[in-house]
């Protein structure tokens, strides 16, 4: 038990330095979710790139969730989608149709067919009012069955 428990710990700390970097062609990697315990949990974070329209984030370790939602801090965004990829292949187009003040977040989310394994996120957004400033965005997902 020991082994497995210093393993993770060292798995999550070599992926924690890559929060930031690119995965591929306009995807992010986000940290490495190990906790599978039932609440919300923040799968990752990233800055708008205000000079595309679109950006990807990938999702790490423990990724089933059930909803998901989005928190906005520094400036202000229009999301208009997110696109979910699944682990299985398939992927959910939501419309979000949001504009989201700094300091605020989308309404909740629910994924179709309940808690799923997510592989990427991808995110179709614009700014809101013309603004320069780039939007912090934080991702955070559902877990509510931890032991499925």
């Amino acid at each position: 038990m020991k082994k497995l428990i210093i393993i993770l710990f060292a798995i999550t700390a070599c992926y924690g330095n890559v929060s930031a970097q690119k995965k591929g062609k306009g995807e992010k990697e986000v940290n490495v979710i190990t906790s599978d315990k039932t609440g919300w949990h923040k799968i990752g974070e990233m800055v708008a790139s205000f000079s595309k329209e679109r950006d990807v984030m990938v999702v790490v370790g423990a990724d089933k969730f059930a909803a998901l939602k989005i928190k906005v801090t520094e400036a202000d965004i229009k999301i208009s989608d997110i696109e979910v990829f699944y682990e299985n292949g398939t992927q959910e187009d939501i419309n979000v149709r949001s504009d989201i003040k700094n300091g605020g977040e989308t309404r909740v989310i629910d994924l179709k067919g309940g808690e799923r394994q997510i592989k990427k996120i991808a995110f179709v957004y614009k700014t809101a009012g013309g603004s320069s400033e780039k939007a912090h965005l934080e991702v955070w997902g559902l877990k509510t069955n931890a032991k499925k």
